[in-house]
């Protein structure tokens, strides 16, 4: 039987369990709009396919979603040469790419983990972590161009399109027969768990391949070596053996396999021989990151942390973190990490005196504020936690979870009034789970709606 936690809320009596609670919010319910467009040109292949989701809302999406992840991977790394030079990597790629008037976007994000991942209308990222784990300019654009190949391949509005046809089978509704109408559907999807990579398209090994070989050949026109796609995926395979964790959420979205490395050296080999003897520019890569790999420590102990903390180490966690900041006593990633832990570890003022330094070194970044709040509230700071709150709210519009911790923080203040508007916002994107029974239950004493029947 779950806990109810309305008096200890109302009270300010917040158990551990509880802030915990509060905490997993930071997973975002956000709703993706996906109107049906029908038969659409594949790009890449010229044949007609069954797509319902159109050019406008795959940017539609991208623009409502990257910067939920972004945040999720604690924001952009504040390196304006690194993300242009990553940037100059990309867009010579996406020029001679299929789909070449796309918005394309890159940067680089702070996640220690290795990872990359693209969002359908052009945004693509690539971790701290994965920078480190190459060693030269052909391995980047190798890692560009298989994200750009998922775009320019439309692989996450195929995805897409699979869900949303499975959803109404079960569901019993027949979208083709009412495809005329252009609204059919506001057909919804909340998602969850930003931080677990909910957001990110969840690639089949087909669309892998396909991303792959795509990758290869607008290297070849650019003049990088596809030597480099074949050398990444080796890295990738060497760093799973040693550091598996982080590496889960990359091959979780992006399937890794012996065939699949085997497939791409054969490529390489056969249908790029040719450019075998072009540059892998591994000094130019080295001269543009190394600010990444002075951190090459800080990131390593980053990646225990991260590890330690999914298994509930949290005295495991602290200590790496103390290690991590010891040698970047600034890392903001490390800084907010530590915030969570002194939180798991019932240690309120620490760690909003950790949530709020590292809103120092970034001040608008959401996953700080969204601490700090949380912190807040632990200690009884409503005022404060609702400033923090509303301060997200307007970084990262669009997350009913921040509506909720408003709700919670204007009920600590006694403002009912406040609290009842926020938990209805909420309830009106979210209507399972454990934040919208608690905010119902709290709506109906106050009787501002009737019990169900």
């Amino acid at each position: 039987m779950k806990p109810d936690r309305s008096p200890r809320l109302g009270q300010g009596s917040l158990t551990r369990r509880d802030t915990l609670w509060l905490l997993s919010t930071t997973t975002a319910a956000l709703l993706t709009p996906s109107v049906l467009t029908g038969c659409s040109v594949n790009p890449v292949t010229g044949e007609k396919q069954l797509l319902l989701m159109s050019r406008e809302q795959e940017i539609a999406v991208d623009q409502s979603q990257a910067p939920h992840q972004f945040s999720a991977d604690f924001g952009v790394l504040p390196d304006s040469a690194l993300n242009a030079y990553i940037t100059s990597v990309g867009d010579a790629l996406t020029m001679r790419s299929h789909r070449p008037d796309m918005p394309y976007s890159f940067r680089a994000v702070q996640s220690p983990n290795v990872n990359a991942y693209a969002f359908p209308g052009g945004s693509v990222a690539v971790t701290r972590g994965i920078l480190l784990a190459m060693n030269n300019e052909a391995q980047l654009a190798g890692l560009l161009g298989h994200e750009i190949g998922h775009i320019n391949a439309r692989h996450a509005a195929q995805r897409q399109t699979k869900g949303l046809l499975a959803q109404a089978v079960l569901s019993g509704t027949s979208i083709l027969a009412q495809s005329k109408d252009p609204l059919l559907g506001q057909l919804t999807q909340t998602l969850g768990g930003v931080a677990s990579g909910a957001l990110l398209a969840h690639y089949s090994r087909e669309n892998e391949r396909e991303a792959d070989n795509l990758g290869m050949d607008y290297m070849s026109r650019v003049g990088q070596n596809p030597q480099g796609m074949v050398e990444l995926m080796q890295i990738l395979v060497d760093t799973s053996k040693h550091s598996p964790s982080a590496l889960e959420l990359m091959f979780a979205t992006h399937p890794m396999s012996s065939e699949r490395l085997a497939t791409a050296r054969s490529q390489a080999e056969r249908l790029h021989a040719k450019d075998k003897d072009v540059p892998l520019r591994s000094e130019r890569y080295m001269d543009h990151t190394v600010a990444i790999r002075k951190q090459k420590e800080t990131i390593t102990l980053l990646q225990q942390a991260q590890q330690s903390m999914a298994q509930k180490q949290y005295d495991q966690t602290e200590s790496a973190l103390n290690s991590a900041l010891g040698h970047t006593p600034d890392d903001y990633t490390a800084l907010v990490l530590m915030a969570k832990t002194q939180l798991a570890l019932e240690k309120n003022k620490e760690a909003l005196r950790y949530a709020e330094a590292a809103l120092k070194v970034q001040p608008r970044e959401g996953q700080a504020l969204q601490v700090a709040g949380v912190a807040h509230i632990a200690e009884r700071h409503y005022e404060a936690a609702l400033d923090r709150f509303a301060t997200l709210d307007r970084v990262l519009p669009g997350n009913p979870n921040t509506d909720f911790l408003q709700g919670i923080a204007c009920e600590g203040m006694g403002n009912r009034s406040e609290a009842a508007r926020f938990f209805m916002a909420y309830l009106k994107a979210e209507t399972k789970g454990e934040q919208a029974k608690y905010a119902y239950q709290r709506l109906v004493s106050w009787g501002v709606v009737k019990p169900k029947a």
